[in-house]
């Protein structure tokens, strides 16, 4: 089954997508949040490319994990999102994910100049692949 992520943020949606066995996440693309919320022809065409089953949406909760105002705004983004795509979806707490994914872009000798831009797929992957490695 073949599983799409998205990282949602007010401007900027990162978006990661499984292999067709669900077993491993790779960064896909960030597009602007509205071509996302809007279902515009650029997201149309990632999900018409990967034709997922399900999408995981990373929900932001706080370290102690109580959900602020911006997960209750995801929650509300993704019924959206489902309704007008069809595809149903989860949630996979975020937390740490942007951070991890700054870790490993700098690891990779990245600087900040260069992961503009990269982030946010690098981080639906993390989030992607703490579902799929959860659901195993």
């Amino acid at each position: 089954m073949r599983i799409i992520a998205l990282d949602i943020g007010r401007k900027r949606t990162g978006i990661a997508a499984s292999d067709a066995n669900g077993l491993v996440a790779n960064p896909v693309s960030v597009l602007p949040s509205n071509e996302v919320f809007d279902n515009a022809k650029s997201f149309r065409r990632v999900l018409e490319d990967y034709e997922p089953e399900l999408l995981v949406i990373g929900l932001p909760v706080s370290m102690d994990g109580q959900e602020n105002d911006h997960a209750k705004w995801v929650r509300e983004v993704a019924e959206r999102i489902s309704s007008l795509t069809s595809i149903p979806y989860v949630f996979e707490d975020e937390r740490l994910s942007s951070s991890e994914a700054k870790r490993i872009m700098r690891e990779q000798g990245m600087s900040e100049r260069d992961m503009r831009g990269k982030l946010d797929k690098v981080a639906a992957s993390i989030i992607l692949q703490a579902y799929l490695d959860s659901n195993r």
